[in-house]
């Protein structure tokens, strides 16, 4: 089980959410770290890039645990790739979906109007 877990709640001013993964209740939170592990990991030029892409709603398995992952780790805690794909999350895939939908709004919505991503 992945260490250094962190709890409490979360603060949407800082675009931090609250998601229960394996029974626990986690922060997770895009930090510019964050953003730029994904950007790296998604081949983005830039930020925009990155949103255009989650705006497309369209993602593999994949991609959503690497934006969990990001998220987690984010928010300071300590959780691999390997957690992330091999984590229980209630509702299945639709759970998972509805977490990675939430951090980019978290993440993302407001900005110059764009419309928030759904994956």
């Amino acid at each position: 089980m992945p260490q250094g877990l962190r709890y409490g709640r979360a603060n949407r001013h800082r675009g931090e959410i609250e998601a229960l993964i394996d029974g626990e209740r986690r922060i997770l939170c895009l930090t510019l770290g964050a953003l730029a592990e994904l950007e790296t990991a998604f081949q983005a030029d830039d930020l925009t890039a990155l949103a255009e892409r989650f705006a497309g709603g369209r993602m593999k398995a994949a991609d959503m645990i690497r934006v969990i992952g990001a998220g987690l780790r984010g928010a300071g805690n300590l959780f691999s790739d390997e957690d992330v794909a091999s984590a229980t999350v209630e509702g299945g895939i639709a759970g998972h979906a509805a977490i990675v939908a939430d951090l980019l709004t978290a993440t993302f919505a407001g900005r110059r109007g764009e419309t928030p991503p759904d994956p």
